[in-house]
């Protein structure tokens, strides 16, 4: 149910959607910006969404770089975003996967996409409305966890297309838009 005051969010991966996903990038002289993501950030924000980032980090689990590595990069980017406009980002993100490194991280968990989890926690942290809500990401599992989550729309950010059969296995009222650059998801 909604109700008069919950927010709309712009769910964004983090890796392929807000940067160049170099592979398990833990530190900022490594992270470089997708072309457009500020423009089309500004441009939701305008309609009224909350830009949220949801993202898998098993560079954390696998020993790459720490929860605080991260934290301090995502400090960091979150100046950049500022500097542009966009002054509220929540982060949520998942440091497990089975095949980590690092014990405490090695555990099944309800977070890392496909799961739901990290966009559940947002909604209820943040009053957000899923339903109404969109998601941009380079993966299918990130499409997956918005079906999973309730939201009716997602943007899928890929030079490829993705299989009939993939989409397929989504609600029938999740509508996915194939898009090869960010500069298409401002109309």
């Amino acid at each position: 149910m909604k109700s008069h005051n919950q927010k709309r969010a712009l769910f964004l991966d983090r890796d392929g959607v807000i940067n160049v996903d170099h592979g398990y990038v833990g530190k900022y002289d490594e992270f470089d910006f997708m072309e457009g993501i500020f423009d089309a950030v500004l441009f939701f924000q305008t309609k009224g969404f909350l830009p949220v980032v949801v993202t898998n980090q098993s560079g954390i689990a696998r020993g790459y770089y720490t929860e605080s590595d991260f934290e301090v990069l995502m400090e960091r980017v979150q100046k950049d975003f500022s500097f542009h406009g966009i002054h509220s980002l929540p982060i949520y993100f998942c440091p497990h996967h089975l095949d980590g490194k690092i014990p405490q991280y090695t555990t099944k968990c309800t977070c890392r996409k496909p799961a739901p989890g990290m966009l559940l926690s947002a909604a209820q942290d943040l009053d957000l409305d899923l339903a109404n809500s969109v998601l941009v990401g380079d993966s299918w599992r990130d499409i997956q966890a918005a079906d999973a989550a309730g939201l009716k729309q997602s943007f899928f950010l890929s030079k490829d297309n993705a299989t009939s059969e993939q989409e397929a296995q989504l609600s029938k009222d999740h509508t996915v838009t194939k898009i090869a650059s960010l500069k298409e998801l401002i109309k």
